[in-house]
């Protein structure tokens, strides 16, 4: 698919969710029907598919998004998430993407912003990214972060990186949803204190 297709699919999305085509991105609403019927299940232990799957190590982001008037359930502040699932996706475009779940709570503030910033975390950032794992905690309590600079999402301070970007199309991926950003901005921070990694369950660090 080229570009004047893969535009018209997300203009297609964005029209289906009653969302306007150059503003915020609604979420879609969350499931009523599981994405394979229970005839079409693969024989996977839900379990087993996350032990083998951890073998995979990742880094780990911070998604973040800034506050939006009129939240209609009447939430003030940024929203954030932790998330695993961030890689770059286009150079020429410049896009990335992250995958979030369907139920989350955070996303529907990030698609109404329209706008999301990417911190990549640093090995010191542990307990930072743990504390944006909590639902429905006041994530941003004691943390320190400015604006990013074309879309204000909070940029978090000791992030070693971070890409401000513009969300440009949403596609559905079974339980969860695929998120295609437009990068508009992007950086990093003085120092070098390598990646905070996620393997098996439990945080670690690089080293040569």
């Amino acid at each position: 698919m080229g570009h004047a297709g893969m535009a018209a699919t997300a203009v297609r999305y964005l029209r289906s969710v009653g969302a306007p085509t150059t503003g915020p991105v609604e979420a879609l609403p969350r499931p009523q029907l599981r994405a394979v019927g229970d005839d079409e299940r693969a024989p996977l232990d839900p379990g087993e598919f996350r032990r083998v799957l951890g073998n995979f190590a990742t880094g780990v982001t911070v998604i973040t998004a800034p506050a939006v008037e009129d939240d209609p359930e009447g939430r003030t502040g940024p929203a954030g998430f932790a998330c695993q699932s961030f890689s770059s996706l286009s150079l020429d475009p410049p896009l990335v993407s992250f995958m979030v779940a369907r139920t989350s709570t955070t996303w529907p503030r990030i698609a109404r912003a329209g706008v999301f910033c990417v911190n990549v975390l640093g090995a010191d950032q542990g307990e930072l990214c743990r504390g944006f794992a909590v639902s429905g905690a006041d994530k941003f309590a004691g943390v320190s972060y400015d604006a990013a600079p074309v879309t204000g999402s909070p940029r978090l301070a000791g992030a070693p990186a971070w890409i401000d970007c513009t969300i440009q199309a949403v596609h559905t991926g079974g339980d969860h949803l695929i998120v295609v950003g437009r990068v508009d901005a992007l950086g990093t921070a003085d120092g070098d204190t390598g990646p905070l990694l996620f393997h098996k369950g439990a945080f670690g660090r690089f080293t040569h």
